[in-house]
């Protein structure tokens, strides 16, 4: 069974989609934060997790080791549902080996993010433990803009994490409704969706022939609007 996250910042939103049964968690990050309008970026994570009982992913905004160590061991204490998120590698490209590690040793969740390669995982996984909880996030959407298949890589990190029951693989940067079925198709355990495509999801079932009269009837409606005439 593959779980559905809402990828959202948005505090209105989070109490939306909280009460959906579908939404299983929250992801966030410093971009959707800032969208979102937040200033102060400890007190608004507070009152997301106030909102949910739910798993919530906060992220790490530091760039060195010991910054984000220390700023992982904060964020750990904001509540019993937080996972610390942090970057398989700094903004220089060096792997985070050392974060995951101690964070991992201390008992912190954590969530792996911008990972894109099941050699990564590979690297993650000898870094942890088999006991506290880790979701390693594998970005699909934007290996896709680049015109490479992100499934190779998610089949191989799926088989990996397989020697860990506390490790979860997870569908990252969601494109379109129809990455939830790919998702389930390969095992991935957990996708995360913006909440624009969460309802979308939840209208699937639809006949093609309804898809093609409602595309039509589309088509009238816009037709009418414009006043065309030949």
């Amino acid at each position: 069974m593959t779980k559905i996250f809402c990828d959202i910042a948005d505090i209105n939103l989070i109490k939306k989609f909280n009460k959906k049964k579908i939404v299983k968690g929250f992801t966030t990050n410093p971009t959707l934060m800032r969208k979102a309008g937040a200033k102060d970026y400890t007190n608004y994570s507070k009152k997301i997790i106030k909102i949910t009982n739910k798993p919530v992913s906060c992220e790490v905004f530091a760039d060195e080791p010991e910054d984000m160590i220390f700023q992982g061991e904060q964020i750990s204490n904001w509540g019993k549902n937080v996972y610390v998120k942090v970057p398989v590698t700094n903004s220089k490209g060096k792997f985070m080996g050392k974060v995951i590690r101690e964070l991992n040793s201390n008992g912190i969740k954590l969530n792996i993010t911008a990972v894109y390669s099941y050699v990564q995982t590979k690297k993650i996984l000898k870094n942890i433990n088999k006991k506290t909880d880790v979701i390693i996030s594998i970005f699909a959407g934007r290996m896709a803009d680049k015109g490479m298949d992100p499934i190779p890589q998610f089949k191989k990190s799926i088989k990996l994490s397989k020697k860990f029951k506390n490790v979860k693989i997870l569908w990252a940067s969601t494109r379109e409704p129809y990455n939830y079925i790919q998702s389930k198709q390969i095992g991935c355990h957990i996708i995360t969706v913006p909440p624009a495509i969460i309802e979308k999801i939840e209208r699937f079932g639809n006949s093609l022939q309804s898809l093609t009269i409602d595309t039509v009837k589309g088509f009238l409606r816009d037709t009418k609007k414009s006043n065309f005439s030949l």
